[in-house]
């Protein structure tokens, strides 16, 4: 019997592979071409001490056989839900997967052509999923990094300007900043005050300090129609003291003290735009027999009002930001809150953007006036000098003042019947009584100016106010938001002027007194030499005739009377 042996080397590399060739063995030895193959396929492997290590596998054959492997995953995945969902749903889509099953078969049938692009040995149901997953990820990738990468500019640091404000001290010995603009007041025909709105101050332009009543205001123009504005900082604002109490009352106040403080002597127009409207409707209910009349533009209401419809409330609060319900529900419920928002936006010393500070939803007039590098400047200004004391309670007393209760409905302003009490003497007093009726309430005119795509102030609002005070002259801008038709539009300020006051007439020229003519100072001069002649020589003939002539002469209206 033939007994075959192998060396360990023909042994592994029968492992290894089988090439299909039969070696056979004698005693006397074997076949020289078949141990040459053998250590051929031997030489395919590094022996490294007594372990064999095979040739690592090149990196592309490993991408595909993982391609491979997935896409095999892949179609097993898509068998595995499709019998669950057969043993799930059973007969009850078996309609909908024939019909899915046919409109596939043509579907398929149509892009057949495309499998002719395929590798001839590669199955098109391994190959497509894996051909769409490899185009997913590559269209993935090229959407994140072809992004334009625009360098991030750090935010502007709060510039803190020295103190420029004109103060005037109060009765309560507060001090109240303002700033004025136009002509003198002795030549004013017509004088306004301006309480400012929630973030900002009695100025505006960098550059000219125009006030913030109406931010870009020409001179020129006010000259023309003799206007003479006043802004001034609310309390704790800019460079006015802060008052313990505040309330729209003391608000009302304070617009009167200003206006007596700087010589307004005759009745003034009171302006309001946004939140510095909420001032101004305290002005009118509690100071209205000083004002001439009231000029708003998107005025803010109470938008918890007891005087609003449901209709009314939804159609206020739909417009608005989630955010910004949030700082009005805090506003209302938990105050002390807003103290931690407003140190992270205005009060953390960097500039910002003011929709976002604010939270509000801007229309596309407004954000094209926000891109203006002029109201970037007027904006960073206003703010500076907004939060120059760099404390949160005035502001978060603006915020809870507008959501508390005001102490007064807006239709008390309107003109009306003063109530003389409850009960029945009351009424008996009013029938049989022979005194006249009492009336109060504003009388003068009021006009409000709405911008039908403000998405701050809806203008639903205005709907409801002239619902309360149906006297009011309800101005509606087509295509103007919030800002756009009261900052920095020359046109639409004259066209308020014009509005408001008419014909532009100019500032009141004061007359210059008449100067004497030439002859008459001659005369008069030559009548005084030969007076005081006559007396000096009277003086030699009869001291008591001199002392009277000059007596005579000092005596009140006798020049003219001469």
């Amino acid at each position: 019997m033939t007994v075959t042996t192998k060396t360990w080397k023909e042994d592994l590399a029968s492992l290894v592979d089988d090439t299909g060739i039969n070696h056979y063995y004698t005693n006397g030895g074997g076949d020289d071409d078949a141990i040459e193959m053998n250590k051929t396929r031997i030489d395919e492997f590094v022996v490294v001490g007594d372990e064999s290590v095979g040739v690592e596998e090149p990196f592309k054959d490993q991408v595909k056989e993982f391609l491979k492997a997935s896409g095999e995953m892949v179609l097993e995945l898509g068998k595995g839900c499709r019998d669950i969902v057969q043993q799930s749903f059973g007969d009850e889509v078996k309609f909908v997967v024939k019909k899915c099953e046919d409109n596939w078969d043509k579907v398929s049938g149509k892009l057949s052509f495309m499998n002719d692009y395929l590798p001839e040995d590669r199955d098109p149901a391994q190959a497509w999923p894996i051909v769409f997953f490899v185009f997913f990820i590559a269209l993935s990738v090229l959407l994140v990094n072809t992004e334009p990468r625009i360098p991030k500019i750090p935010p502007k640091e709060v510039y803190l300007h020295p103190p420029s404000a004109s103060r005037v001290q109060l009765p309560d010995g507060r001090h109240l900043a303002y700033h004025e603009q136009g002509v003198p007041a002795d030549r004013a025909r017509f004088s306004l005050i301006a309480p400012h709105s929630f973030l900002s101050s009695r100025l505006a332009d960098v550059k000219t300090l125009f006030p913030s009543g109406i931010p870009g205001v020409k001179d020129s123009l006010l000259e023309e129609f003799g206007v003479r504005l006043v802004t001034y900082d609310l309390p704790g604002f800019g460079e006015s003291d802060p008052h313990p109490g505040r309330s729209l009352n003391s608000s009302a106040l304070d617009i009167l003290d200003l206006a007596d403080a700087v010589s307004m002597k005759d009745k003034f127009w009171v302006v309001g735009f946004s939140g510095g409207a909420m001032h101004a409707w305290a002005a009118l209910r509690y100071i209205p027999d000083r004002l001439a009349g009231a000029a708003m533009f998107a005025p803010v209401v109470n938008p918890y009002d007891s005087s609003m419809s449901k209709e009314e409330r939804y159609k206020t609060w739909e417009r608005w930001t989630a955010r910004r319900k949030l700082m009005y529900f805090l506003a209302r419920r938990f105050p002390s809150f807003l103290s931690y928002f407003y140190r992270r936006s205005f009060l953390s010393g960097k500039h910002g953007q003011l929709d976002k500070w604010l939270s509000l939803s801007l229309g596309e007039k407004d954000r094209t006036l926000l891109e203006q590098s002029r109201f970037e400047e007027f904006w960073q200004r206003d703010v500076e000098e907004s939060v120059r004391q760099g404390n949160p309670k005035p502001f978060k007393e603006e915020a809870v003042l507008q959501v508390s209760n005001w102490g007064f409905s807006l239709s008390d302003i309107q003109y009306q019947k003063k109530l003389q009490g409850k009960g029945i003497l009351p009424w008996l007093k009013s029938i049989y009584g022979k005194a006249e009726t009492e009336w109060t309430g504003f009388l003068n005119p009021i006009h409000i100016w709405q911008g039908m795509d403000d998405q701050v102030v809806s203008p639903s609002t205005t709907e409801f106010v002239h619902r309360l005070l149906p006297g009011a002259t309800i101005h509606k801008l087509p295509i103007e938001g919030h800002f756009s038709f009261f900052y920095f539009c020359d046109e639409c300020h004259r066209q308020i002027f014009s509005t408001l006051f008419g014909t532009p007439q100019g500032p009141i020229i004061i007359p210059e007194p008449e100067q004497p003519s030439t002859e008459e100072n001659l005369d008069h001069n030559s009548t005084q030499t030969d007076l005081e002649e006559e007396a000096h020589a009277s003086e030699f003939t009869c001291p008591i005739a001199a002392n009277f002539g000059r007596y005579i002469w000092a005596m009140p209206g006798y020049r003219t009377q001469f």
